[in-house]
């Protein structure tokens, strides 16, 4: 046989597999995944009628669907301690640590995986020392020596032509879980730097309560006292006497769960802000925070480009689309070329003499017949992970439409409840001042004085208390609106701007 022809006959395959798989090169089977549609609703609210909407508090706290959600929100409430502790905390915090390492994982498995559209180059060298059975075998060396060293180096090149977009497929799909670990990062940093504004708002919301209830249960000890001194002289009963301390055990019985939870919650920014539930974190007074009047309010169209949690369920939808793809093609022929040179000699200074040069060219066809519907099964199972991929979707959409509602409404009771307080700490007021003038003219006794002070400072507990969830619910709305992570070099920005015109989930 003509070895001339027959390489040239080898090298014409060669080339029809290559042209085969360059035609084909653009083919990847499966569906191409398609972005959801925006949700319905246009609005998160029912409508309320008009003689129910309450008037507007004085604040002027409006919410403003041109504004953008800064990236640094927590800056709204301008102190400049709270920033260096949530700044702090995203530095230092492990949550962010894992997040970002799962998101590394994620990178490099797309980097392995795009490496399989190269060839694989291999590079072998192989000594061995043998001895060959004369007295039974034919010799293997020309020489006919029985033991020798046979050195042997080859180059081995293997590819594998994507031509239904197998590799194209299981690369999309990887491709698809970066973005959803890079979304999950972004939704750790959301939630962090959120858990630590809405620990610090608690704190401060505590320990007012706290320093309120102390002087409230002050002046039911005093009036205790009073109580009693009057009952010696005659002027009251033990009925009052038994009244008044049940008035102060009551107000004693609130005073503990007010410092668990102060307690609790200096462990929370411990662990938050320095890994660390014993390390002391700075007091930060609520008068110290500043309640933002302006807020932003996205469109549901645009709310589901910029929440993570949302994005992540987009991202996942895409990885299960691709993997439909991945699983179509492994039903269809899988297709290989390998080729090795090399050269083998008793002599490394000959391996390259032209008798001892070698080489192979063998390309492969793969076709699975039977397999008692394994590949049909696990196709089916990849188009049921669909189905469960769009629903999950969907489910998330909802939920972060109803969480920026919830949040909506949280912050109209708020606003009326902030109003109704504060008319009942004015009202309170007025009437202590009245009762020190009475008290001063001789009209009242003390004991009256001091029931108008506990009432005064009940008015300015329950102040304290909607103040602090008011603030609370105010960093809740920016958490649900998506925390600006796609404007966190902006803080002050006021103009919207499309998150997805800035990349949907560019990647980095």
């Amino acid at each position: 046989m003509d070895p001339t022809r027959t390489k040239r006959d080898q090298l014409s395959s060669l080339t029809l597999w290559m042209t085969l798989a360059l035609a084909c090169g653009g083919c990847a089977v499966g569906p191409d995944f398609q972005k959801p549609g925006a949700p319905g609703p246009e609005q998160y609210v029912r409508p309320a009628p008009p003689e129910s909407r309450p008037e507007p508090f004085l604040a002027q706290q409006r919410l403003d669907s041109t504004m953008e959600v800064p990236g640094r929100w927590w800056e709204l409430f301008e102190s400049s301690r709270l920033n260096a502790l949530v700044e702090r905390a995203l530095q230092v915090n492990p949550t962010i640590e894992s997040a970002n390492a799962a998101l590394r994982i994620a990178q490099e498995n797309v980097a392995a995986q795009r490496g399989f559209f190269f060839p694989n180059v291999q590079a072998q060298y192989s000594p061995s020392r043998q001895r060959n059975a004369t007295g039974t075998l034919a010799p293997t060396l020309t020489s006919g020596t029985s033991v020798y060293t046979l050195y042997t180096a080859q180059l081995a090149i293997s590819y594998a032509p994507d031509i239904f977009g197998l590799n194209r497929r299981t690369v999309e799909s990887l491709e698809a879980q970066e973005d959803s670990e890079r979304a999950q990062l972004r939704a750790a940093e959301v939630t962090l730097a959120t858990n630590v504004v809405a620990a610090v708002l608690q704190r401060a919301t505590l320990e007012a309560e706290v320093e309120a209830t102390h002087r409230i249960i002050d002046q039911e000890q005093d009036a205790l006292r009073r109580i009693k001194r009057q009952l010696e002289t005659g002027y009251a009963g033990r009925l009052d006497v038994a009244a008044q301390e049940a008035l102060l055990a009551q107000a004693e019985t609130t005073l503990p769960p007010l410092e668990r939870q102060l307690e609790q919650t200096r462990d929370l920014l411990g662990g938050l802000i320095e890994n660390d539930p014993s390390h002391p974190i700075d007091d930060i007074r609520l008068d110290e925070l500043h309640l933002p009047e302006r807020l932003p309010l996205s469109l549901p169209s645009r709310l589901v480009r910029q929440r993570p949690d949302v994005q992540s369920a987009e991202a996942q939808l895409h990885s299960a689309t691709a993997s439909v793809g991945i699983a179509t093609a492994e039903l269809l022929p899988q297709f290989s070329i390998t080729g090795s040179y090399g050269g083998a000699s008793t002599s490394m200074a000959n391996l390259f003499q032209p008798g001892n040069i070698f080489w192979s060219l063998v390309g492969n066809a793969t076709q699975t017949l039977f397999d008692g519907g394994t590949l049909l099964a696990r196709r089916r199972a990849a188009q049921a992970g669909l189905d469960q991929a769009l629903a999950d979707y969907k489910t998330t959409v909802v939920g972060a439409l109803q969480n920026v509602a919830d949040t909506l409404y949280a912050l109209q009771t708020d606003e009326r409840a902030m109003q109704a307080t504060m008319h009942a700490e004015e009202a309170a007021r007025v009437s202590l001042d009245l009762t020190r003038k009475q008290v001063a003219s001789g009209y009242v006794n003390t004991l009256a004085l001091i029931a108008a002070e506990a009432t005064y400072q009940q008015a300015v507990l329950g102040r304290l208390q909607a103040r602090g969830s008011w603030l609370g619910d105010t960093a809740a709305l920016f958490q649900a609106l998506g925390g600006g992570w796609w404007d966190v070099g902006n803080p002050s920005s006021a103009s919207a701007s499309e998150p997805a015109a800035r990349g949907d989930l560019a990647r980095e």
